[in-house]
């Protein structure tokens, strides 16, 4: 298996996707730190992490590479984002802020400008309604989300509307400051963080012609032993397991009890992505995109 971690190799396992506008692949991807949006001049303001999560680093290149591939290759009439900051019990709750998705700056301590950041998309509403639907018929509790509304507890304790730093961080970079013609429509994950509801998640908006984007991000710590590299002791038995087409699901269940998993995640919402993204492309194979060091992308049900 290539490794996908130098810009020749991505760039080729994204030329190798298929172009099937009418069946898009569910993509997880990393959606890194706040470090990715900074400026190039202050991008070595934050010590030796810096240069590998920050704007010049390979996972901000790679991002920028992804994006207008995405767009060329599929033709998306929508984008449906699930992201590891947005958590409800119970009900799903799925965006509908109509012209323009506000931007919800979950992060402090950070430099001013990083609270200046734009990324101008809209909403759709009948996208959003439809989402609901599907939710609704395959039993699950769902409702719609205005601006003029909390989202709701997003795992930081930030309260406010809006698209979370792992949607619009990302984003920024794939898709540049303003995204016009494509609605995005954000729905929450469930914070329980089960894999197996989470993976329903996934599969109850499987039939939309767009499937989902699930994005998770680079964990740093000041620890001295960087938790990223702790991660990337989980990335192998992923990667198998997930390559593991007739025993996928109860194969990427069973990671959550591997050795590395709770040092890798002490606490998982940045991995149940996975499993949304599993169960949007589910019954399909699965590519590895890259394999950034901390920071992998899978297409499902290519």
């Amino acid at each position: 298996m290539a490794t996908s971690t130098t810009q020749k190799e991505w760039q080729r396992a994204i030329e190798a996707l298929p172009a099937t506008p009418n069946k898009i692949p569910a993509f997880f991807l990393a959606h890194g730190s706040p470090f990715l949006a900074f400026p190039e001049s202050e991008a070595n303001m934050h010590g030796r992490l810096s240069p590998y999560a920050g704007p010049t680093g390979p996972l901000a290149m790679f991002l920028k590479d992804f994006g207008p591939a995405l767009l060329k290759k599929y033709q998306p009439k929508g984008i449906v984002v699930f992201s590891a900051h947005w958590e409800t019990f119970g009900t799903r709750l799925v965006t509908d802020y109509g012209d323009e998705n506000p931007l919800l700056m979950d992060y402090f301590g950070f430099q001013p400008s990083m609270y200046k950041l734009k990324f101008k998309s809209k909403g759709n509403a009948n996208l959003s309604q439809r989402i609901v639907q599907l939710y609704n018929e395959a039993g699950q509790s769902a409702r719609t989300t205005s601006k003029l509304e909390a989202r709701g507890e997003d795992g930081r304790g930030f309260q406010g509307p809006g698209l979370d730093h792992g949607v619009f961080v990302p984003f920024k970079l794939m898709f540049g400051e303003e995204l016009a013609d494509v609605p995005i429509v954000q729905v929450s994950i469930d914070s329980s963080l089960s894999p197996e509801k989470n993976w329903a998640l996934g599969k109850a908006v499987a039939q939309l012609s767009l499937y989902t984007e699930s994005l998770t991000k680079l964990f740093l710590t000041r620890s001295q032993y960087p938790m990223y590299v702790i991660r990337a002791i989980i990335l192998r038995p992923c990667v198998e397991c997930l390559l593991q087409a007739d025993k996928r699901k109860q194969a990427m269940v069973n990671l959550v009890q591997h050795p590395g998993f709770r040092a890798s995640q002490p606490r998982e919402d940045h991995f149940v992505p996975l499993y949304v993204a599993a169960g949007a492309g589910e019954g399909g194979s699965v590519r590895v995109v890259t394999r950034l060091y901390g920071a992998p992308t899978f297409a499902f049900g290519v």
